[in-house]
């Protein structure tokens, strides 16, 4: 149902332990299991509508409200909370926290220090996680070596489950994976919570689970589909993780995403459609029906080194290093969201991303640029003297650009931006005795739309310059904008041979009543 041809679909690890994290929060998956399997299942089925109503009402456009910087922060903070919750398996402790914060997880582990920690459950998983980042260095260095760190996750996991066999190594305290069931999972729309209190629960976590999953899904289709110059829709993908979900919870499988592991071998190895995944789907197929016993054996601290494997390449430095650089309020929703992740909880990190990243839009939009312009010699052109520092401004005229829509949210600070520009400028003429201003241009190409607070705005702006003797005169208004000055009469009120069509013909106009009068 989706529209990109190398995503390759299944369980990843953040989306993974994001869900368990989660769900462990609500139920203890020991002392009740049924109902830890219930409400997983509610989580995927809600988590499904979640991402294909946003796809059928074409409101893909929220996830940017997860701006690159919050989903940075957050995906490192949620690396390191995950990675953390792993050293329950990596250091083979049985008595773990449920909470999943940075100082109750680093309480936990140091509390078991003295008689919890198993060498021999150590010594399996730094070995093989060794190994496994070793074979990602390889996988990086030679592009024809990119199957290395593919299968390299496999390759522990048969010679780690071998070793454990022979050795009998569980005897000694080794955890392992023990039995697994063999076969299809049965249906299970009959253990979907649709009322009661866990229903709650299961809409909330789905919401979280299946808006990060999405995320992720809807980034790597973006970037495979960069790679081979084709356009994914957004609103397919989504609608088709959202009933891929909303099936799975009803045939006993949780949240699945795209995986960018997996997609980048799907990649590489010269997948053209979306067949691959049916490919994969019939080899987990097979594995299922017959290979599960073999994993009897398998130790957990192997499952654990796979997971830090995984999520180790989520916490991302230099892009951090560069948004710091580059937009300091950026920076402060990248931190916000790891800090909310590390030491609360992953939905708090995610409630800051997104808050400071929408508190970020608002501040834009409420607070628009402006820019005083001056003449590029020789030119017609007007630019903003700040950034072109030989633009000269045109004796006894003001010139200012608004570079926004002009809105309720912002009309009033627009008006008064503009009132200062001003204010500010006649001080400057009168200080070094020039002509004062007797003309006031606002350049309106970058406003693209305007209501009815701004016509107001624009109302009182000319009344206030009236009184002072300036005349107010518009540059360039788009079709939209000065249709709705005309609608609303302040076209007339201005006056239309105070409408110019740019800056260069407003100012040619203004001169000639300035030399006359000098």
């Amino acid at each position: 149902m989706g529209s990109s041809r190398d995503i390759a679909i299944g369980p990843v690890a953040v989306v993974s332990l994001l869900l368990g994290t989660l769900l462990r929060a609500e139920i203890d998956p020991n002392t009740s299991p049924d109902e830890y399997l219930r409400l997983a299942f509610t989580a995927t089925f809600f988590a499904g509508i979640t991402e294909a109503a946003l796809g059928f009402f074409r409101l893909g456009f929220l996830i940017d409200f997860l701006s690159h910087a919050a989903v940075v922060g957050f995906m490192g903070g949620a690396a390191i909370t995950i990675a953390l919750q792993q050293l329950k398996g990596f250091l083979g402790i049985k008595k773990f926290t449920k909470k999943t914060d940075i100082i109750s997880v680093l309480e936990s582990v140091f509390k078991a220090a003295h008689h919890g920690w198993n060498w021999q459950t150590i010594l399996i998983g730094a070995s093989f996680l060794t190994f496994l980042l070793t074979s990602k260095i390889i996988g990086k260095k030679s592009k024809k070596l990119f199957w290395v760190p593919a299968i390299a996750p496999l390759i522990s996991v048969i010679v780690s489950t071998f070793f454990v066999y022979i050795t009998r190594a569980d005897k000694q305290g080794v955890q392992i994976v023990k039995h697994l069931d063999q076969g299809i999972n049965p249906s299970s729309f009959h253990l979907i919570y649709f009322t009661g209190d866990n229903l709650a629960k299961g809409i909330r976590i789905g919401v979280v689970a299946g808006m990060v999953a999405l995320t992720e899904a809807v980034a790597i289709g973006r970037t495979f589909a960069a790679m081979k110059d084709y356009q994914i829709d957004g609103n397919k993908e989504m609608v088709a993780l959202g009933m891929m979900n909303v099936v799975g919870s009803m045939s006993s499988c949780y949240v699945a995403t795209g995986s960018f592991s997996r997609s980048a071998v799907n990649f590489m190895a010269g997948c053209q459609t979306a067949v691959s995944n049916i490919i994969m789907s019939i080899v987990v197929l097979l594995t299922l029906l017959f290979l599960t016993p073999l994993f009897k054996y398998t130790p957990n601290a192997i499952l654990a080194a796979i997971i830090i494997n995984a999520v180790i390449p989520l916490i991302d430095i230099q892009a951090a290093i560069l948004i710091f650089k580059v937009d300091k309020l950026d920076f402060i929703a990248c931190i916000g969201a790891f800090f909310g992740v590390i030491f609360v909880s992953v939905e708090i990190g995610l409630l800051i991303a997104v808050s400071i990243s929408f508190a970020k839009i608002l501040l834009q939009v409420t607070r628009p640029r402006t820019a005083v312009l001056g003449n590029i010699p020789r030119t017609s052109v007007y630019r903003n003297i700040q950034q072109y520092p030989e633009a000269t401004m045109v004796p006894g005229v003001l010139t200012i650009r608004v570079d926004s829509a002009i809105y309720f949210s912002n009309s009033n600070y627009v008006r008064e931006r503009i009132q200062r520009w001003l204010h500010e400028e006649e001080e400057k003429v009168k200080a070094a005795s020039l002509p004062r201003i007797q003309f006031l241009i606002i350049e309106m190409s970058p406003v693209t739309d305007i209501d009815t607070s701004g016509i107001h705005a624009l109302e009182d702006l000319y009344k206030s310059l009236q009184k002072r003797d300036i005349q107010l005169i518009l540059a360039n208004p788009g079709p939209l904008v000065i249709g709705k000055l005309h609608l609303s009469h302040f076209a007339d009120m201005l006056g239309q041979d105070n409408i110019y069509l740019t800056v260069a013909d407003a100012v040619e106009a203004c001169c000639p009543k300035l030399s006359n009068e000098v």
